[in-house]
This record gives structure tokens, C-alpha cells and sequence, in this order.
């Protein structure tokens, strides 16, 4: 999985996207707040490798990216739009292999612009990065090779809040960056930032009108944050495998980042800072239940802006949830399976 799988709809439900054996699942709520459907499949009866990435636009849509088998050791990537949560998926859309044909080359990552045009990536053969675009009224334009050595699989891509898409990326160097100069202009590589990167660690949010916060993991274990044009700072030390799932989100009138990250003891915990302040410290609280070990975790905010935070098992299917209670400070309810 790859992008935020929970997700909060144009009309307030919250939904979240599950692999299931060879198909995507979603279950979505009934109402805002209120009890949650059934499993359904998305995209009709396309048979997928397993793997999945997510993104959103400012609209709500929630854009789903794949790779689904093709001809024997062959595979391609497919695209599906869902525009609300009780409504049925468009069906899988074949968007082609960024070497035009051969087998998986990594895991798509899948960001949104301000006009609600999809932008999947994924890794070339040539090591480097690739980028299909929608077109604003149907259509793909061509794969588009955004150059890039030895990139490593888990790319983050994210919307800023100018509506212009940027990508992050791994390599053995360190960091590299692309950001769209306009819209629907092809992302140019702005930066390479030398660092001691975790490969899959990487996660990416908007936290001002100028800027996108990257998060990741180095080498010795520090979760760090990085701003292009500035150094990489260390926030506090990672609770446990895998990317951190982020949100900006209101503690007591204050503008904070929360983050959510499961823990080496197969929990959840959280940490919490003044957004774009690493300074002011932050630490691990840890919440819910033992997990399953390929547990994931995901944050959003719900129709009245409350946290509300996920955890799914591909393996089991199970579905826990939690929100942040009306009352000061960061206290959750008791986490709830649904």
C-alpha cells in the first residue's frame, strides 16, 4: 500500500481501501459518523497483482492505482476513480508500463492536482522515475520520464497546497525531489539532499502554502523531517518499522502535525508538534491493541475535523478504528473493530 487508504469523501463519509487476495476492497460509512458497509470490490472483476496506491484530490475523489498480470511474466498498470464512498468504483483502466511492456518495476505512488487530474508514478528499468498524467477532459497523455539513478521502490507523492504535484524519492546518495514549476507541466527534479534513508520509510504532507514536509526514516533509527531547501532535522526516534502515516490536524487551537507510526511491540503510537516546528520536541504515546505483523496505519480527520485513525491486517482483514475524544489534549476512544 502506498498513499493514504483512509480517507474522508466530499460528502463527509470516511472509506478505506483493503487488499484483498488478487482485488481492492472498500468499506465506507453509511453516513458521516455513523456504521460502516460491508467489503465491496472496486474496479469490477480485473484480477491485480497485490499492491495499491491512493491519492486524493481537493475535490474528494479518491484515484486507485495497480498493476494487474498481462501475458505470462508480463504486467501493467491500471487506474480507477471512485468519486464517492457508497458509490461504486470506476472500473480498472489500463494506463500502460513505463517501458512500454515487461514485468512490475516497483510500487505506483499517486498524487492529485487542483483540477483533479491523476498523476501515477512508478520506477523505470532504467532506475529511475516515471509519470503518467490524465488528461482534464478523458485520457491519458504519454509516459513521461522524469530521469532520476538508482531510485529505490516506496516513492512519496503528494499535492502541495498550490495544487501542483511534487514526488520524493530514495536513492543510495540520499533524497531527490521533483515539483511541477504549473500545473499540468511535467515535474522537474528541484533537489538532491544528501542523507542516510530507510528504504519504504518515506512519507509526505502539506504543512504551508509554500511547502510539503517530507518523513522518513535514517539508518540509525532517527524519524526525520525534511523541507526542500533546508536540512533534514531529526524529530525523535522511530516507533517501529515501516512510514509514519501524517495529518495536520487542530490540538486546542493549536495548527499541529500528528503523527502515527506502529510500534516495534506491534502497537500504534502517536507524537504530536506545532506544525513545521521540530524544535518544540516531540515523543511516542503508545495505543490499542497488539497487531497483526503486516498491520498498517493510517490518519485522517473527519466532516467535523476530529482525528480519526485506522488500522487494517491484509492478511486477516480486520479493521480497527479509533477517534480523538471532545475534550482537550489528544485523547483517543476506545479503539473499535468495524
Amino acid at each position: 500500500m502506498n498513499g493514504d487508504w483512509l480517507l474522508r469523501g466530499r460528502d463527509g463519509r470516511l472509506s478505506v481501501y483493503q487488499l484483498s487476495g488478487d482485488a481492492v476492497l472498500c468499506r465506507a460509512e453509511r453516513g458521516p459518523g455513523g456504521p460502516w458497509s460491508a467489503p465491496r470490490k472496486v474496479g469490477g472483476e480485473q484480477r491485480l497483482h497485490r499492491v495499491l496506491a491512493v491519492g486524493q484530490g481537493a475535490d474528494g475523489y479518491a484515484h486507485l492505482a495497480s498493476w494487474r498480470p498481462t501475458v505470462k511474466g508480463e504486467s501493467g498498470l491500471v487506474h480507477s476513480t471512485q468519486f464517492r464512498p457508497h458509490l461504486a468504483a470506476l472500473d480498472w483502466h489500463p494506463i500502460g508500463h513505463p517501458d512500454r511492456k515487461g514485468d512490475r518495476t516497483g510500487t505506483p505512488a499517486v498524487a492529485v492536482d487542483a483540477r483533479g487530474r491523476a498523476h501515477v508514478f512508478v520506477l523505470n528499468g532504467g532506475g529511475g522515475v516515471s509519470m503518467i498524467m490524465q488528461k482534464e477532459k478523458g485520457g491519458w497523455d504519454p509516459w513521461r520520464d522524469l530521469k532520476g539513478r538508482e531510485v529505490r521502490d516506496g516513492l512519496a507523492a503528494v499535492t502541495g497546497e498550490s495544487g501542483r504535484v511534487e514526488l520524493y524519492a530514495a536513492a543510495p546518495q540520499g533524497l531527490l525531489y521533483w515539483r511541477q514549476e504549473e500545473q499540468a507541466a511535467q515535474p522537474v527534479l528541484q533537489e538532491a539532499q544528501q542523507a542516510s534513508v530507510r528504504p519504504g520509510t518515506l512519507c509526505a504532507l502539506p504543512t504551508s502554502a509554500d511547502s510539503t514536509t517530507l518523513f522518513y526514516t535514517d539508518t540509525s533509527g532517527g524519524l526525520c523531517a525534511w523541507r526542500p531547501g533546508t536540512e533534514p532535522v531529526a524529530v525523535l526516534p522511530a516507533a517501529g518499522p515501516g512510514p509514519v502515516s501524517a495529518v495536520r490536524c487542530d490540538l486546542d487551537g493549536y495548527d499541529c502535525t500528528l503523527l502515527m507510526q506502529r510500534t516495534e511491540s506491534r502497537r500504534v503510537a502517536f507524537a504530536a508538534y506545532p506544525t513545521e516546528q521540530e524544535s518544540a520536541g516531540a515523543w511516542w504515546t503508545e495505543s490499542g491493541p497488539e497487531l497483526p505483523l503486516d498491520a498498517l496505519v493510517s490518519l485522517a480527520t473527519d466532516e467535523s475535523g476530529r482525528v480519526v485513525a485506522a488500522s487494517s491486517s491484509p492478511s486477516t482483514g480486520r479493521l480497527l478504528l479509533t477517534r480523538r475524544k471532545d475534550e482537550p489534549g489528544l485523547a483517543l476512544e476506545a479503539w473499535q473493530e468495524v
